[in-house]
This record gives C-alpha cells, structure tokens and sequence, in this order.
C-alpha cells in the first residue's frame, strides 16, 4: 500500500511538471525590448520589419571566421532572401558578394557598391536581357541548364572566360538515413551527364575558367548537411577535372544552412560546419591536386533570418467557433505561414514571464482564410493594443510580401549597435500602388 501511494505521489508530481511546463512559455529571446519598440512606435506605427544590426554584423564575422581555412572563401548574401541596400553595405564590408537572380537585385547589388565578380547570377528560365546586364556588370553568371549555353552565347556574343554551372545530381538527398530533400524534383539544375558535356562545350568556346553550384536541401537544421554536400560536390569536381581538363576554380556549395524557427531546436553551429567542410576538402580535393579551389557560400536564412522580426500590434479579438486575435500586420508583410505553413514564434511583449494559457489563431485582414500566422497557438493572454513580435522574419519576410487586397507593404527599420534606429525603407503608399497607372488620369487624385 505504501509503495503505491509512493508511486501515485511521483505520478501527480510528474503530471504537476507537465502542466506547469505546458503553461509556460517556451519563450526565444527578442533584440528588442518593450520600452525600446514603445519609442519606436511613437514615430513609425505597426507593422514595420526590424533588423538587428549587432546581430548581423557579429553573425557575418562568425561566417568568415568558420571559412577562413580556406584562402579564396567568400559568401555571396542571396539579395532574393532581403532585398535592402542598407543590409546589403553592411554585410559586403565582412567581403560579402550578392548572389543575384534578376535584373532588379543586380541593379540594387550595383548600386550598393557591389562589382564585377563580387556579383554571381544564378537565375533559372533566364531573359535574354538579364544575361546582358550580368555581363555588362562583369558577374559570374551561373547556368542552370545546358540549354543556356546557347542562350547566352546568342544574348552576350561570346562565352565569358570564367563560368559557373548549376548541378542537380536528382533522386533523394539524405544524410543519416534522413531525407532531407528531393532533388530531383527540383527544376534547377543539369543532370550529371549534362554537366560534363556542359563543361566540355564550354570549354571549346573559350571558357576558361570553371565553377561548380548546387543546391540539395532548403533550411537544413543540422551540421552534416554542408560536408556532406561538399563531398558530393568535391568527387563531382574531381571527375570533371579528370575527364574534361577543365580548370576548376571554384566550388559554391549555396545555400541551406537553416535557422532554428522554433524554440527548442537546436541552431546550427558554424564553425562545426566549418570544419567538416575543412576534413573533406583535405580528403578528397587536396591529394586530386585542387587544393586551391576556392569555395563560396549562398546563405540568405542563415545571413539574416534571425536578425529580423516583424512587429505588429493587436486591433481587434474574435470569439466565434474558435478564439481569434486580429493584428494590423498580414500575409503582405509576411507570407511563409500563409504559402508553407511555416511556423513563426510570437512573443507578446511584455509579457515574457506569464503562462500560455490561452489558445489563438493570431491572423491578419485579408480575405484569405490562410492569413494565420499561428494557429491554435498557446500564448499568454492579448489584449489590444498588445505589442507583439514575429521572429526569424530577417530573411523571406519583407521580401515575399506582395500587394493582395491593396494592402500596402510596411517600413524596414535597422536597430543599431548604439541603440537607435534608422529607417532603412519607409512605408508604402497609395501613391506607390497607383504608380502604374501614372498613364491615364483616372487615379490622378489618389496620388
């Protein structure tokens, strides 16, 4: 009887842990504090993106340290991850380049200072004239099909002396047993026999210089993935080498390095990757004779996801079928919840420390039954006017916004080291909407 009473004792003592660990929050920390986003507000209302300028610039510093093994590394920042040009100078001074995928990032990479082969153009369904451009601005251009070879040749007169190609080796990508993506769903990319023939094309039309891109896995949250890539990668560039006695420059392993979106998993560790990458460079390029080649980075997510958030603030409360809090935020301002499903961490500023006892789709305005950014969410308890914080926006947030229901896309702000803060896009505006149509008078009066 008394070891039962024991076990029962253990039992509501462990079921009193769960319950008080469900109550809680599981909280991430913000960059910003609720006295801070209180000034804030007073000059720039909700919604806006906020940028984290100390995080951003200690996090390129890592990169760089992680890499520094190797003598030629450079991380082309994917501008499609955060289109800004203020972020853009920041990063290029840690040697950053701009990985571009249209005509309007090239342009925005050259007018942030950004030139000649500090540019890559990895694009896919190319227009003639953004290989023009890329050439006129002396970007590596990077070919994602073997198609394009012509393409190119017809749109620039010649095939550039340095060259890149995207490869897609298809089937499953796993690492551990694990799948982490499917390539060979991907329409990006040439198959590996392609890729050779591409290089032994190339090369009798005057290439000279070659570089090798993949692009296997999207927001992966494990450090194998990087040497694992460069492996495949690697023995690839050893074979091409071998069979084609093409000159291999450069590798670029891309992108797909993630970000933790959620609270209890565990981030990536740079420097481990690092590393890994660093034993196999030695294992397989260096006793081939490649063990110059230089290796180049696409990280958009790592780079800038976590140094951004979205704030917006409650407006309205729903209790209908389910339990709703209405913000003046929406899929324009951030759409991966909306598109993927993609999880988001709320924090309701200021209040941290109280229990998520309460369960809500937090959702915004338009008229679309999508435009959740959380749903059945346990939070702390919101009343209007509640401040709330949407992490890890820092990259695929403003930048997939769009104008559904005429809404309008908000500010981006910069949060710097000294604590104050510079807009670094303002806000759109009607006017910015009835642009295009600055041909005819009828909208006249909206501008």
């Amino acid at each position: 009887m008394r070891n039962s009473l024991v076990l029962l004792d253990g039992l509501f003592a462990f079921l009193r842990f769960v319950g008080e660990r469900g109550l809680k929050n599981v909280e991430k920390k913000t960059f910003v504090t609720l006295e801070q986003l209180s000034e804030i507000t007073k000059t720039y209302p909700t919604p806006f993106h906020l940028y984290d300028e100390k995080g951003i610039r200690e996090n390129a510093k890592r990169l760089q340290e992680a890499f520094s093994w190797n003598q030629g590394f450079r991380e082309y920042f994917a501008v499609k991850a955060t289109p800004n040009p203020f972020l853009l100078q920041i990063l290029r001074e840690y040697g950053c380049g701009a990985d571009c995928s249209s005509m309007t990032e090239l342009m925005m990479s050259e007018a942030s200072g950004f030139h000649g082969e500090e540019i890559m153009f990895s694009s896919n369904d190319t227009p003639m004239e953004e290989f023009q451009y890329a050439h006129k601005l002396g970007a590596i251009i990077n070919l994602d099909d073997i198609t394009h070879i012509a393409c190119l040749e017809e749109a620039i007169g010649e095939i550039p002396e340095t060259i890149s190609c995207r490869y897609n080796p298809g089937g499953l990508f796993k690492i551990s047993n694990d799948i982490m993506d499917n390539p060979g769903d991907a329409k990006y990319g040439m198959t590996t026999e392609q890729l050779f023939e591409a290089f032994r094309i190339l090369k009798d039309k005057g290439a000279k210089r070659f570089g090798i891109h993949a692009f296997l896995a999207s927001n992966t949250v494990t450090n194998e993935y990087y040497p694992m890539l460069a492996k495949v990668l690697f023995e690839v560039a050893v074979k091409l080498k071998e069979e084609t006695g093409a000159d291999i420059r450069f590798i670029n392993l891309s992108g797909g390095i993630g970000i933790p979106y959620r609270p209890d998993q565990e981030p990536n560790d740079i420097r481990v990757i690092g590393e890994g990458v660093r034993q196999v460079y030695e294992e397989v390029l260096v006793p081939a004779g490649l063990g110059d080649v230089a290796l180049y980075t696409e990280l958009g997510r790592f780079m800038m996801g976590p140094y951004g958030c979205l704030v917006t603030k409650a407006i309205h409360e729903k209790h209908t079928h389910k339990e709703y809090v209405g913000v003046d935020a929406c899929a324009v301002n951030l759409m991966r919840p909306a598109m993927y499903g993609a999880y988001h961490h709320i924090t309701v500023m200021g209040k941290e420390q109280q229990p998520c006892d309460h369960k809500y789709d937090v959702v915004g305005s338009l008229c679309e039954n999508n435009d959740k950014f959380a749903i059945d969410r346990m939070l702390p308890e919101i009343e209007k006017g509640d401040l709330l914080v949407i992490h890890d926006t820092g990259a695929h947030g403003f930048s997939m916004g769009y104008n559904y229901n005429g809404k309008l896309k908000s500010a981006e702000l910069l949060l710097k080291e000294d604590g104050s803060v510079q807009m670094i896009r303002r806000a759109e505006t009607a006017k910015d909407y009835f642009a295009t149509f600055d041909f005819c008078d009828m909208l006249k009066e909206y501008e």
